[in-house]
């Protein structure tokens, strides 16, 4: 079945629709291109199932693409090659679902260019799906790189009618692109010397995840690599203070785009940090691992102090993902199986979890025109199906048992204070403890001053939720519920792939 089943036509797939849409050839008739581009999402999602389906343990995905018969860059050693194990697999699959939600909640929050705004969420897909395949440094950061572009456009692109935060979405979308820039001449010089002093010190001329091998590498020379990655890294997990581009661009973008942001885009910091320092850099990540530890500490208090701050619904739920990726960072830093296996499961529950809380911001943003708590109020009373929804996927936030995000954020707490690094992240692990209350205070915050209260007379007409809406909501409770109710169906396929 791996012979069926190829890298390539997933990654590839959406880049060439893409193109396809843009060309001058395709329809520009609204229903048609979003019709279309919902449908390859959904190709693209079965088969990202049906590559989990058939992964044999120990015998990843692999495949590597040749130009007329020789490597990418043959000279350097640099390869076009691609390897998924079991939690690329999860991350992969995770990926086409967000996209899959993305596409069906653009349906009433885009209203003009869309066919450059489909083709640019397509080509996303695939720069995200080939940062989590690459099996080449290079190759991970051309996709790195790639993703900047379509990201950029659609986060400041204008695709709303009368939107109030046009011109603050494109100044979201350059800080955006500054920010990643300078993470990536960070994450660059990383990959640059770790590709030289793997030759100087084993003599293999090889850029393949495969051929890297760190104990004949000076350990200076180790952790200043490992640095310059873990800041390209920080950037877009993001790491304290490297993270202000986050709230501003969630809070100015199309409600789609921040459930991309938030779901997934996130994801692939702590997934580098996985992949180059846990992986490839294990001597360095031990040392650098407890002073890294205090980071997500303060990722996961600060900004969940910020958060309760925070008047717009947005900006909540924005400054709560990067409290919540201080938790993926903190389960990476014990260094260990059950760390890794709950950062991992994070990723997934934390990405159900956005997806849900965004859908619900742009439901009540479209019919009350108003992201603040302040000022909203009563909603329940007209949206009832929209408030049970809320209700739930709120209480999944906070970490309520049955839903995801209880379980990945216990086993990071157990994690952390089984971990034989040091001390430093135990104590971490135990100053974390609040972040179930503090996270508490502000969701629930949101939840009652946004849908008790008196109803304004202007919204008594307002319509409750649509079949359309009703779907994408109750995918997102149902992954959470599965994931909780049964974890080792996630936990026990994600173990097989961490070394």
């Amino acid at each position: 079945m791996n012979n069926f089943l190829t890298i390539p036509f997933l990654i590839f797939f959406p880049m060439i629709i893409s193109f396809l849409i843009l060309s001058p050839f395709f329809t520009s008739n609204e229903i048609s291109v979003r019709r279309f581009t919902k449908g390859i999402c959904f190709i693209n999602f079965v088969y990202s199932i049906l590559m989990i389906i058939f992964y044999s343990t120990g015998n990843p995905y692999t495949s590597e693409i040749h130009f007329f018969g020789m490597n990418w860059v043959q000279s350097l050693g640099i390869k076009f090659s691609f390897r998924a194990d079991s939690i690329s697999v999860i991350l992969s699959a995770l990926t086409c679902f967000v996209f899959l939600l993305a596409s069906s909640a653009s349906k009433l929050n885009i209203r003009k260019n869309h066919k450059f705004y489909y083709s640019m969420l397509l080509l996303l897909e695939s720069a995200i799906l080939g940062i989590f395949n690459a099996n080449d440094m290079f190759l991970f950061f051309l996709f790195w790189e790639l993703e900047m572009i379509p990201a950029y456009f659609l986060i400041g692109g204008e695709f709303q009618e009368n939107n109030e935060y046009a011109q603050d979405a494109k100044k979201s979308a350059i800080k955006f692109v500054l920010f990643t820039f300078f993470g990536s001449m960070f994450m660059l010089l990383g990959i640059l010397l770790l590709h030289y002093y793997n030759f100087a010190a084993n003599g293999v001329l090889s850029a393949s995840f495969n051929d890297i091998t760190d104990s004949t590498i000076p350990l200076s020379i180790q952790i200043l690599i490992a640095i310059s990655l873990i800041i390209g890294f920080g950037v877009k997990l993001p790491i304290i203070p490297l993270h202000t581009w986050l709230p501003d661009a969630h809070t100015n973008a199309p409600v789609p785009i921040s459930m991309i942001l938030a779901g997934i885009l996130l994801k692939t910091g702590g997934y580098g940090i996985y992949r180059f320092n846990y992986e490839l850099l294990p001597q360095s990540f031990q040392i650098i691992a407890p002073f890294l530890a205090i980071f997500a500490l303060i990722n996961i208090i600060y900004t969940a102090f910020i958060a309760y701050a925070q008047d717009d619904i947005k900006r909540i739920v924005a400054y709560s993902s990067i409290s919540n990726m201080g938790l993926i960072l903190l389960g990476l830093c014990a260094i260990n199986r059950i760390g890794i296996s709950a950062s991992i499961f994070h990723m997934v529950s934390h990405g159900l979890v956005t997806c849900g809380l965004f859908m619900i911001t742009g439901i009540v943003y479209l019919r009350f025109k108003d992201r603040n708590i302040n000022t909203l109020s009563g909603v329940a009373t007209v949206m009832p199906r929209l408030f049970g929804f809320s209700v739930l996927i709120v209480l999944a936030s906070i970490g309520v048992p049955l839903f995801a995000p209880f379980i990945s954020e216990i086993l990071t707490i157990i994690a952390s204070l089984n971990s034989d690094i040091s001390d430093i992240i135990k104590f971490v692990a135990l100053f974390s403890l609040p972040l179930l209350i503090l996270s508490s205070c502000y969701m629930l915050k949101f939840l009652h001053k946004s849908f008790f209260g008196g109803l304004k007379a202007e919204y008594a007409k307002v319509n409750d939720i649509s079949v359309h809406e009703f779907v994408i909501l109750a995918s997102v409770l149902t992954g959470l519920l599965i994931f909780g109710i049964f974890p080792d169906t996630l936990l026990s396929f994600v173990g097989n792939g961490i070394n």
